[in-house]
């Protein structure tokens, strides 16, 4: 027998992700026959008043319909709900008994746990779960942020789960690795012989990442005012997807391997100290603008008081090793900004000898863009052409030419990232989830850079909603004569 675990089954992440995701992988046949899907949080509810719940989030947040309804039905068959009050360790045996076959034995089964609980409350869960039998060998354990606000408190937490899991059984989790883009990066790069050897500084002249938000606080009012944009996104999104870039290719696609590569990109981050802090970091906080052509407070009004709480970032990065030498990693992300989308712009050199002379028009670099949202795509941005007749030289045009994944794939469904996540925490696949060392060597990047604005006085700028972020964002990459991608 298989079990998955939830920790905060009734809250938002279940309700939109986690439940959608596995209703997807049990339509598609990609769940144990048998598993048994048990929820547990605070609220009181009975298995029958948790089936309904997930019927509403199904109903909800699933693209395109529930489809075969007799399916949806055999998956809701599949919940059982505990209400659990994590401090009370006699409530995980509640948990153990709903959740394991024969009484309570959980040795003979398979376990999958998915915790989502506010760092406060990792110990005492983890206390729980030892107590009731449910940290054994074939338990598996999935964390989903916050992991701590700084190395120290991470540490702290990751310390608790190892004293009943080890490395192995502990998967840490990053939506961010479930993307099919993310994951394409790989291939884009390893499998395909026309990018690998141009992927170096010899070649590239920036690299940029941007992850823009148009929303505000939504809800995450004590979460987001304690860490800000910096600890939200750019702490583990950000560089995850900085590793995945500048890795090196790894011996083979397997968790260890994969996961080396990415540690020593990590390492090798140029670490921003109060000397270097204000010419490679940007701050900001937003004022009352528009988004979308509708009006929206600033996040001081949002909030209710006066904040130094940053909710836009821009940073100029080093990775200091012989393929990315030169090169800066242009990272930005912020609330309120000009337009939703997250992408990784890799930015070329210009050829080395323009055989078309000075007068040429419309001469460019050649780029390309990896779009992860809202929608999945590649684009490559070559040099054409235009059609028609000239004198005395030639007109050029950039032209894309676009994977996209509607068109280049339209028979598959898109799916949610966390359908992958769940499916390798359930099989015991690794590669697309973090490791400690990772964790930590972020941290301490993330550290450096706030311990240089708390000694040089760091104050967040005020930028216009609906903006692209304040003014010094945009010095910040053209003092090297490059623009942001908007």
């Amino acid at each position: 027998m298989t079990a998955v675990l939830l920790f905060g089954a009734t809250g938002d992440l279940s309700r939109r992700m986690l439940l959608p995701s596995l209703f997807g992988l049990s339509v598609d046949g990609l769940l144990p026959a048998d598993v048994r899907i048990v929820g547990t949080a605070r609220s009181q509810l009975d298995d029958e008043g948790f089936r309904a719940m997930a019927a509403e989030a199904l109903a909800s947040h699933v693209a395109n319909g529930l489809g075969d309804q007799a399916k949806a039905d055999a998956f809701l068959k599949q919940l059982a709900y505990v209400p659990l009050d994590a401090t009370d360790l006699g409530g995980y045996r509640r948990l153990a008994d709903a959740t394991c076959a024969d009484g309570g034995r959980c040795a003979d089964q398979s376990i999958s746990i998915f915790l989502s609980t506010a760092p406060s409350l990792f110990k005492p869960t983890i206390e729980g779960l030892a107590a009731a039998g449910l940290t054994g060998p074939n338990v598996r354990i999935g964390l989903e942020k916050p992991l701590g606000s700084d190395l120290a408190s991470s540490a702290e937490i990751n310390d608790a789960v190892a004293s009943a899991f080890s490395e192995q059984q502990i998967f840490r989790i990053d939506h961010y690795l479930g993307k099919e883009t993310v994951q394409n990066l790989l291939s884009l790069r390893f499998a395909n012989l026309l990018f690998e050897p141009q992927w170096n500084a010899h070649w590239i002249s920036h690299v940029q990442i941007t992850v823009a938000e148009t929303v505000g606080l939504e809800g995450r009012v004590d979460f987001y005012d304690g860490a800000g944009a910096l600890r939200d996104m750019v702490q583990n999104h950000m560089l995850q997807l900085l590793a995945l870039v500048a890795m090196e290719p790894p011996g083979t696609f397997t968790a260890s391997a994969v996961r080396d590569e990415k540690v020593k990109v990590l390492h090798a981050l140029r670490p921003i100290d109060g000397k270097s802090a204000a010419a490679c970091c940007v701050t900001g906080q937003y004022v009352a603008g528009a988004v979308n052509g509708e009006p929206v407070k600033g996040y001081a009004e949002e909030l209710g008081r006066a904040s130094s709480t940053e909710t836009f970032v821009a940073l100029k990065a080093h990775v200091d090793n012989w393929r990315w030498k030169g090169v800066p990693f242009y990272l930005r992300s912020g609330k309120r900004l000009g337009a939703r989308k997250s992408e990784i712009l890799i930015a070329f050199k210009d050829v080395p000898h323009n055989i078309f002379g000075d007068g040429v028009k419309g001469m460019q670099p050649n780029r390309l863009l990896i779009s992860l949202q809202p929608q999945e795509n590649i684009q490559l941005q070559l040099m054409s052409k235009v059609p028609g007749l000239s004198r005395g030289g030639i007109s050029m045009r950039p032209v894309a030419l676009d994977i996209g994944r509607k068109d280049a794939f339209a028979d598959t469904r898109r799916r949610i990232a966390y359908e992958q996540l769940l499916l390798d925490l359930i099989e015991g696949r690794q590669t697309l989830f973090v490791r400690r060392d990772e964790v930590e060597a972020q941290w301490a990047f993330i550290d450096a850079i706030r311990k240089a604005w708390a000694e040089n006085g760091t104050e967040p700028r005020p930028y216009t909603a609906g903006s692209w972020g304040p003014s010094a964002a945009i010095a910040l990459i053209e003092r090297d004569n490059a623009s942001w991608n908007d």
